[in-house]
This record gives structure tokens, sequence and C-alpha cells, in this order.
């Protein structure tokens, strides 16, 4: 024992840090890849264009985990570095070599800590769901970029790169990992004060910090203030970097973001790692992507790698004895035992055991079914408000624009625009049912609809093969969603966003970064010509709106999918297949997607890189807007249709004015804010 005695210490910080002290190790091995596969050994300057390389992301990752460590999530973090970068190339002159560094530091500084404040509220004060409230504020943001800057452009003062860019120590020190060091510092003062104590609280138990005398509402406000503060600073790093704006350049950073986060070690969930860590994992996936650069990889692989890298890490986070993985290995041992005993439930008797009751009067009378009205009480008062609005948007059609209400070409071409978000209501909306959320939809719409137009190029008997191969393809995407989150434990927002970059890279790999191929005549033909004064289409929604309805409201798999949504454990409890539901429903989600690739497709004669980007927030906002509730448990699919027939009305007539595009982000954004605030669960 004695000999082991000095050791203690080390082991104790190794296990506290096990996630810094892995990710860092990497970092090393990774490093030394690089020296190896290098034309000569690295040099200063080659540390310091790897130091501003990966410091963009080191800094997002930094604000990331500080709001992940509190509980949250935040998908605005890309859309803010988006809006810095946009404002800073439209206000800074140019030409001006002195301008002044620290001035646009803290205004880039500034624009996020206000984004932040804005998601804080709505989170800390409001109580929403901070995945519905952050995702809203990306929409939101983005819309405001693109007024700010509609496309690339502008210029960034030289100063800014000058000083950036530059030396903190000549020979010695880029400013780069200087600037990453300062905000490490200033974490580790914040770690050791009150907010950072109650910050790791609220994180790994809000209600127990809560009791302790911790003001909960304070610290997560803060917690996304502060975060948002370092997207700010680095919105300011890229500005000095690119030299220029573009109003879509913090979009790809969300997923390395997170993968950053991750492998560095910090809990999804909160409570435990630091930034620290995810510093060293934004430079860890920067440097797997240089040494594919290097070894002549298609850079089409890196969303690929960033992906795969994010599930590894997230799994090796949580291997133990206690992990879902290992949980359900257990379970799937004992069934096999139990198999070969023969003492499955489904291997022993079925009859039916219950105690017959005599029927009386008094009994056929309890029974009778209460009016309709008391039946679906609640349903009624969270769809009804989506119909009210979407009346009244086609009364201000009419009044604005004309030609609505009596024009059987306009409710043609709305229900023809409409069956996209409507058939996407039915899949995401299931998943939200269940408490989840599928980040997947945009490139698994993307993927589906390029491999479409890639098989059939303009042939119809090609279309009998593709389509049925596309749609299994959907499904087998949806299998994977399912299975990662129920067997191994992941989080839907975290399989579900790495599948979507898995996606993103193997559309980009089959296509090459260009798409060929276009619609058959039929499927064109299906989506737009005519049958007497109707698209095709519009008949084949009238059959899915039944069958959405039907297989919601009227099946066992309905049933068990609202069980689910309001609590797992009592569905447990209750006897449904918990696990197997759950891989349906992302099953029927990634379905749902895919056909929506095929019929845009169709629309518009060929696919596109990014088509089915528009249609994320949309997704989740019809079902929002149509009275489900996030947190899953409570919605129709009626409702939702009314949501999806409000935002496709709202968006046909603002088509039909002068407005910008950028406002429709902003309104979906605004419209979905609007919608939880006034529909959210009163209890909660």
């Amino acid at each position: 024992m004695a000999a082991a005695a000095p050791s203690s210490p080390v082991r104790r910080l190794l296990a506290t840090h096990r996630g810094v002290a892995v990710a860092a190790a990497v970092f090393l091995i990774l490093i030394a890849v690089v020296d190896l596969i290098s034309a000569g050994p690295l040099t200063y300057f080659d540390i310091s264009f790897l130091a501003s390389g990966g410091a963009t992301s080191a800094l997002a990752a930094i604000g990331q985990t500080i709001v992940i460590l509190s509980g949250g999530f935040d998908l605005s973090a890309g859309a803010v570095i988006s809006l810095v970068n946009a404002v800073l190339a439209r206000s800074m002159d140019p030409m001006n070599m002195e301008a002044n560094v620290l001035l646009w530091t803290l205004v880039g500084m500034g624009i996020g800590m206000t984004t932040g404040a804005v998601n804080g509220f709505f989170i800390a004060v409001l109580r929403l769901q901070p995945i519905v409230v952050t995702l809203s504020t990306m929409f939101i943001i983005q819309g405001v970029t693109l007024l700010v800057m509609d496309k690339p452009g502008g210029f960034v003062s030289p100063s800014l790169g000058t000083f950036y860019l530059g030396d903190a120590i000549p020979g010695w020190l880029p400013m780069p990992i200087a600037l990453i060091g300062v905000v490490l510092l200033a974490w580790a003062w914040l770690k050791n004060t009150r907010l950072g104590t109650a910050i790791y609280a609220v994180g790994s138990d809000a209600d127990a910090a809560a009791a302790v005398g911790v003001s909960t509402v304070l610290t997560r406000f803060l917690v996304y203030v502060i975060a948002g503060g370092c997207y700010g600073l680095a919105g300011v790093f890229i500005s000095a970097q690119t030299g220029s704006g573009d109003p879509l350049v913090g979009n790809p950073l969300l997923l390395s973001m997170f993968a950053a986060v991750v492998v560095g070690g910090t809990r999804l969930g909160g409570g435990r790692g630091g930034p620290l860590g995810s510093a060293i994992g934004a430079y860890v996936l920067m440097i797997v992507v240089n040494i594919l650069l290097v070894l002549n990889v298609s850079a089409y692989y890196s969303t690929i790698a960033e992906a795969t890298i994010l599930i590894l890490a997230v799994l090796a986070g949580s291997i133990s004895r206690t992990s879902t993985l290992a949980q359900q290995l257990r379970v799937l041992g004992t069934r096999l035992g139990a198999r070969r005993a023969g003492t499955l439930v489904s291997q022993l008797r079925q009859d039916d055991q219950r105690l017959a009751i005599a029927k009386t009067r008094k009994t056929v009378e309890a029974a009778a079914k209460p009016s309709f009205l008391t039946r679906n009480a609640e349903i009624l008062r969270y769809a009804l408000p989506a119909y009210v609005c979407f009346i009244i948007v086609i009364l201000v059609t009419q009044a604005w624009l004309g030609g609505a209400i009596l024009n059987p070409g306009y409710w043609n071409s709305l229900i023809v625009l409409s069956s996209f978000l409507a058939i996407l209501a039915l899949g995401q909306g299931t998943v939200i049912l269940t408490g989840g959320l599928d980040l997947s939809v945009p490139w698994t719409i993307g993927l589906c609809g390029i491999l479409l137009a890639g098989m059939v190029k303009g042939s119809d008997v090609a279309l009998i093969y593709a389509l049925p191969l596309v749609l299994l393809l959907a499904c087998f995407i949806g299998l994977i969603n399912g299975l990662g989150i129920v067997f191994l434990g992941l989080s839907p927002i975290v399989m579900t966003l790495a599948t979507n970059g898995l996606l993103q890279g193997a559309a980009l790999l089959y296509s090459n970064g260009t798409p060929d191929g276009f619609s058959s005549p039929m499927l064109r033909w299906f989506m737009t010509g005519k049958i007497w004064i109707f698209t095709p289409v519009v008949l084949f929604m009238v059959l899915f709106v039944i069958f959405a309805v039907t297989l919601l409201g009227r099946t066992a798999f309905g049933r068990r999918v609202y069980g689910i949504g309001n609590g797992i454990r009592a569905a447990e409890l209750s006897g449904i297949a918990v696990g197997r539901t759950l891989v349906f429903v992302y099953m029927l989600s990634a379905l749902c997607s895919g056909l929506v690739g095929v019929l845009l497709t169709g629309f518009s004669g060929q696919a596109s890189l990014g088509m089915g980007d528009d249609y994320l927030l949309p997704s989740i906002a019809v079902v929002v807007v149509g009275g489900a509730l996030i947190t899953g448990g409570r919605g129709h699919y009626l409702g939702m249709l009314g949501g999806v027939l409000l935002l496709t009305g709202l968006q046909t007539f603002l088509a039909g004015t002068t407005l910008p595009y950028a406002t429709r982000a902003i309104l979906f954004g605004l419209v979905v804010l609007g919608a939880v605030v006034a529909l959210r669960d009163r209890r909660n």
C-alpha cells in the first residue's frame, strides 16, 4: 500500500480529467503523424498555420461547452458566427489600416452576447426547451444575416488579420494560441466563482441545485450570454482569417463544434467536463481533416470523419457497466437464456385469464362514451388556433393580393406546396411525440433526391425500381438512427446530427459535388400535371392524411408512441416495447423524408445539393404550431396539418409581396417561438 500511495494523486487527477488527458494524447499522436507525413519537420510557420486553422472551432466549442455543462444545447452558435462576420465585413472600412481592433472585437462579442441573452430569456425565464429555442433563433439570425449581406462579399480591415493572425511573442507564441489561452484563463477564474460552481451544479441536477439555494434561472441565463460572447469572438476571428464576409460561413461549424465538445470529454447532459478539453478536441478534428487532405482523400469525407468521430467519442465516453449498450447486451443475454428455457412470455400459454364480469345496465351506462367535444377537448384546444390563424392569413391574402378564396388554382397550388411539409409532419411529429427530434431530415431529403435523379435519368422504366430502392434506403437511414438511440444510448440530437453529417458526405461523394440526372416524366406529371383541375399529388395527399390520422389515432403503434412520450419508464412498466417502437418511429421519419426528397425531385425536375436544408425548421414548426408539446406526449396529426396549412399559406402570401426572401426564415423562427410560448404546458 505504501508503494502505491505516491501514484494515488496522479490516478485521481487522471480519473477527474480523463477526457482532457485522452484528447491531449490523441492530439500529440496526430501531431506526430503530421510530422511523419510532412515533407520535413514541423516548423514554427506550420504550427502557426495549424493554430489559426482550428481557432474558430475551438472558441466556438468553448462557448458550446459552457452551455452543455449547464445541461443545455445551443444550435444557434454557427448562425451567430455568420452574423458577426457579415456585420464586420459590411461595416468595417477596408481602407482603414489602423482600425480599432479592440472596438470591433467588442462589437462582435456584443452581438453574440445579445443573441445569448435572447436565448437565455426564453430558456431560463420562460422555461422553454433549449433545442427548439436555439433552433428558432438560428433561423432568425440566418435571416437577419441575409438581410445584412445576401451573398459573399465585403472586406474586413487588414488590421484585424494582422493582429489575430500574427504573433503574441514573435517566433514563439502564435496569437491564436494566446487568444484561446486568455479565454481558458478567464474560464479558470470563472470556474472558481459561485457562478462556476452553479453551472456544474445545475448541469448535474437542477432540482437539487435549486433546493440548496442556487438561482437556476440566473445561472442558465448567464450561461447563454457567456457562450454568445465566445461565438461572437469566434466570428471576429474568422473575419480576420478570411478578410471578407460570407452569410453562411458559420453553418458547417455546428457538427464539428459538438464533436469537439464530446472528444474533449464533456458529458452531454451537463455536470462534467470543461472548455480545455473542447479546445483540444477542436484541434484534433482539424488535424484529422488536414491529414485526410495531405493523403489526397477527398474533402467530401470531412463531414463523414467529423460525424464518425462524434459518435465514437460519445460511445467511448459512456462505456461502463451501467451504460445503455451494456444494459442492452445484458437484456439480450437474458432474453436468449429465457428463450432456450422456454420461459419467454410469447412461449407461454396465451389463454385469456381475465375475469368474466356480467354486464348490467348500470355498467353499460357507466361505460357510455362521453360527447365528442368532451373526448377531444384538449385536441381542439391546441389544434384550433392553427386553423384560426390560417383563415386569417387567407383573408389577408384575399384582401392584399386577391384571387384566393374563390380561386381553385390557388387552393390546388396551396395543397401541392403543403404536401412536402404535410408528409414531414407525420415523421417529425411522431418523433416529437416520443420526446425526440430528428435533425437528419435535411440530408435524408437531399441524398434520396440525388440518388433518385441519378438512377432515373429521365426514364419512367427506371423509376419502377429506383423508387423502391430509394425508399428502402430511407428506411435503413431511420434504422441506423433508431439503433444508435435505443441500443447505443446516444442522444437523439447527437445521433441524428451525426447521421446528417454522414449523409451530407455520402451525397457529395456520390454526386462528386455536382448532382446529375433529372426526374422521369411520370414523376414530373404526378407533381405538376392535372387531373381535371387538380394536380395528381393532391389526391395522394388526401389518402396520406387519412393514413396519418389512422396511424397515430387508431392503431396500437400510435398508442405506444403517446405512451412513450408521456414517460419512458411508465411505458416500459405498462408493457410497451419501447426500444422496438422508437426504432420504428425513426424509420417512419426517415421514410417520410425520403418520400419528400422524391417528390421534390419530381416537382423541380431535378435534385440539388442542400435541397432539404430549408425543411428542418419548418418540419418542427408545423408540429409545434399545430399544438404538439415539444417534450412529447401531446399532439394530433390534424393539428400538425393545420400548422402546415398556416405556414404554407403564410409563405405563399409572402411570395406575393416585395419582402425579401430572408424574412421567411425570420418569420418561421418567430412563429415557432410564439407558438411554443403560447402553447407550452403551464404545469412546467
